[in-house]
């Protein structure tokens, strides 16, 4: 702890002391620097637009507990950049208290987590972790890079019209950011000189027959219509590969991280301090511990008919001033003060703040802001609805002796998937992964072994982010409403996901048979008496967790008054104001939104250089 707090202190004076002297105005301003802020920034400023950049957190960038990858368990329970969010998963305040890991207040700073709580405890909900730092997410995520698939870029064209979108020629976007270290240099379907290093992991183990891993593979590849016989080379397959039939096609793979051969995090917090590194030549200004309570508007332009336009962005200044932040002392405040924006602002605060940002500035559904007395700048119903997530599950169990095995990635299609299109993306080994609490995960000990579980297309998007106040300290309601459209189908996927899985660990043999399952069905492997799909299925549903949330400003049709975006990131009824982050997908992008939103603010930087260019 005493290194996190000194790394802290002295990169936030860094990049202070390189830019000491904020102009009053920029060219642009980005408010979040995650995966799709943060490129955004540095890409505008590589450009030579003056950009200002700012962060409510501060820059971990030189603290090993964000640098490297392994430790990213410890960096997402960290306080010195964790933002607690408290969700619901539905409408039933009964269903919400029957997830194992609900949290309690039980005072001091200490939680409860669990379904007997202590008396006097007050329930927070469902933890939904964020990252308040110089990187966002990027900066504490496990870094897995996955693709969405085809159909999730061509909706974009379906809704909007506006080809650019179309999947094959998004994939050049994903080219030029990517730094690739796994493969040999030349491979066409990958990028070698961009700013994000991709390495995959050593899977030479899989050669070894007599690993109970290995079996465990074999089934699995038998279980999906692969040849069992070839799993060594199959684990070896390009995830990032380019293939027309790409979505359709079950495979193991080997999974790719947003890192270094050297286990080092690549993310946007690389990129912005290689920009800021060349003041003199990149100009870019990061704002570090400031938290954006509002977009500023000029609501006079002079012409009645012409609509508000951005000009700028009322901040505040201090650490820890938001609510979300464990550090947060109540009735702290921070100076208030604003900086204004000659093109434009773009607001790149993730799932949650951005619609929040939105509505605190006046932009979203009439009736929600005048209750709080917000002063509307334009009507905009979609603000805020529409909040989408992957599902996620996992079976959990405890072998006989350690499992011997490395990472098994594969991504399939169970058999009542709706499309041709695979819908379960899973990793197994020897770990436990059940979702987000205060301290989590749980240590069952060396003998634990687990298939985590991502559900791919999701039928819902019924989720909501709405203001509790006109305070913009405080953090949002946050309601996902999970499975209330489609449940019965999703639920169905996930629970053939999971049959197949468990069949498959019956090919582990001696000495790690027999398994005790843990979860969903308690008990002996193969031998539990309630493991009907219907009980799988109550499980699921009550016990599902996510952390990919999407949606909550999407892009939209002309003609669709839920539509937040136009195809060119412009939030629809105002002039000068965007939104480039996971909330502007239509749709959850695939099994992991990180990649997709990194290639989405590259092409975010295309469209506003080129609007820019023509002004």
């Amino acid at each position: 702890m005493r290194y996190r707090i000194l790394s802290a202190l002295v990169a936030t004076v860094a990049v202070s002391a390189v830019h000491a002297a904020d102009p009053e105005t920029y060219d642009y301003i980005v408010v979040g620097s995650g995966p799709g802020g943060g490129p955004l920034a540095a890409n505008l400023a590589r450009a030579g637009y003056k950009t200002l950049l700012i962060e409510a957190g501060g820059d971990e960038g030189d603290n090993p507990t964000y640098a490297d990858l392994a430790n990213f368990n410890e960096a997402a329970n960290d306080e010195a950049t964790r933002w607690d969010f408290w969700v619901k998963h539905s409408e039933d305040p009964a269903r919400e208290l029957q997830f194992h890991h609900t949290t309690w207040d039980t005072g001091g700073g200490t939680f409860y987590v669990g379904n007997d709580p202590p008396a006097g405890a007050k329930h927070l909900g469902i933890q939904y972790p964020r990252a308040a730092v110089l990187g966002g997410c990027a900066m504490h995520n496990g870094a897995v890079c996955s693709l969405p698939q085809d159909s999730d870029w061509d909706l974009v064209v379906n809704k909007t019209g506006d080809t650019s979108w179309e999947a094959h020629n998004m994939r050049k976007y994903f080219k030029q950011i990517e730094q690739n270290d796994y493969l040999a240099a030349g491979n066409a379907a990958h990028g070698y000189n961009g700013w994000l290093k991709t390495t995959a992991g050593d899977v030479s183990w899989a050669k070894n027959d007599n690993w109970t891993g290995v079996r465990i593979m074999k089934k699995m590849a038998e279980l999906t219509g692969q040849d069992p016989t070839k799993v060594a080379d199959l684990i070896n397959t390009d995830i990032l590969a380019d293939d027309k039939n790409r979505d359709q096609i079950t495979s193991l793979y080997n999974m790719v991280q947003h890192a270094g051969k050297d286990g080092k995090r690549s993310s946007p917090n690389n990129y912005i301090r290689a920009t800021l590194a060349d003041a003199a030549k990149y100009p870019l200004t990061v704002k570090l511990h400031t938290l954006v309570t509002k977009v500023l508007f000029n609501t006079t332009t002079g012409m009645a008919a012409a609509p508000p336009r951005a000009i700028g962005v009322e901040i505040m200044s201090g650490e820890s001033v938001y609510k979300a932040d464990p550090k947060h002392v109540a009735g702290t405040k921070g100076p208030v003060s604003k900086i204004y924006a000659s093109r434009e602002v773009i607001v790149s605060g993730g799932a949650f703040n951005s619609p929040q940002i939105l509505k605190l500035s006046g932009v979203g559904p009439r009736a929600e802001l005048e209750k709080f007395n917000i002063t509307v700048v334009k009507d905009l119903p979609g603000v805020g609805e529409g909040l989408a997530d992957n599902y996620e599950g996992s079976i959990l169990a405890l072998g006989a002796v350690p499992v011997d095995a490395g990472l098994i990635t594969m991504i399939f299609r169970t058999k009542s998937a709706p499309t041709k299109n695979r819908n379960i993306f899973t990793w197994c080994g020897a770990f436990s992964f059940e979702g987000f609490w205060p301290g989590f995960p749980t240590d069952y000990g060396p003998n634990q072994w687990t298939c985590a579980m991502v559900h791919i297309g999701p039928k819902s998007r019924a989720g909501s982010v709405l203001l509790r106040s006109a305070d913009p300290q405080d953090t949002p309601d946050i309601n996902f409403r999970f499975f209330e459209h489609g449940g019965d189908q999703d639920l169905k996927e996930i629970v053939e996901a999971a049959n197949l899985l468990r069949e498959s660990w019956k090919a582990a043999g001696a000495p790690a048979a027999p398994f005790q399952e843990l979860h969903p069905c308690p008990g002996e492997l193969g031998k539990s008496a309630n493991c009907t799909d219907a009980a799988q299925a109550e499980f699921f549903k009550l016990q599902a967790y996510s952390h990919h949330a999407a949606s909550s400003c999407a892009i939209g049709a002309d003609d669709d008054k839920m539509a937040v975006l136009d195809s060119k990131f412009r939030v629809r009824g105002v002039n000068g104001l965007r939104v480039v982050d996971a909330s502007a997908w239509p749709v959850v992008p695939g099994a992991f939104p990180v990649l997709p939103t990194m290639m989405l603010s590259q092409k975010a930087s295309e469209d506003i250089i080129a609007d820019a260019k023509k002004a």
